[in-house]
């Protein structure tokens, strides 16, 4: 079966491995992610059947940094996934950057939640549906 996306993976830069993994198991849990890879200080890759998302130190060891308009969506299979990857990501010490609602300037079906990890790096949870009937 060929992959319909054309994202392999994304990695995001953290200064501390434990307080980011901490994160990102308790924020991607209820879209169904789960850590799948554990390289040690390498970093850990997240996903729901092989590796999307990796948290880890930069490669040149040098201070993380974020970027300016970057930002990573991950796809919810529901609205209440949505709604509990923000509450999840907030209990776990995410700043808000956009409560779970509609998005209608990205089109009548999206609803999403953005926040800030604890390294400032912008994730989205969403969905791309039909309205609300």
């Amino acid at each position: 079966m060929q992959n319909p996306s054309i994202i392999s993976h994304v990695s995001v830069g953290v200064g501390d491995l434990a307080r980011a993994t901490a994160f990102y198991d308790a924020t991607l849990a209820p879209l169904g992610a789960r850590r799948l890879l554990d390289e040690g200080e390498y970093g850990v890759a997240y996903g729901r059947q092989f590796p999307e998302f990796w948290v880890g130190h930069p490669h040149d060891r040098g201070t993380p940094t974020v970027g300016n308009g970057t930002h990573i969506a991950f796809a919810a299979n529901s609205r209440a996934e949505v709604d509990d990857f923000y509450a999840a990501a907030i209990a776990a010490g995410a700043q808000d950057d956009g409560p779970p609602g509609p998005r209608p300037h990205y089109g009548a079906e999206y609803y999403g939640a953005f926040v800030r990890d604890p390294d400032g790096n912008k994730i989205e949870a969403m969905i791309w549906e039909g309205p609300p009937s």
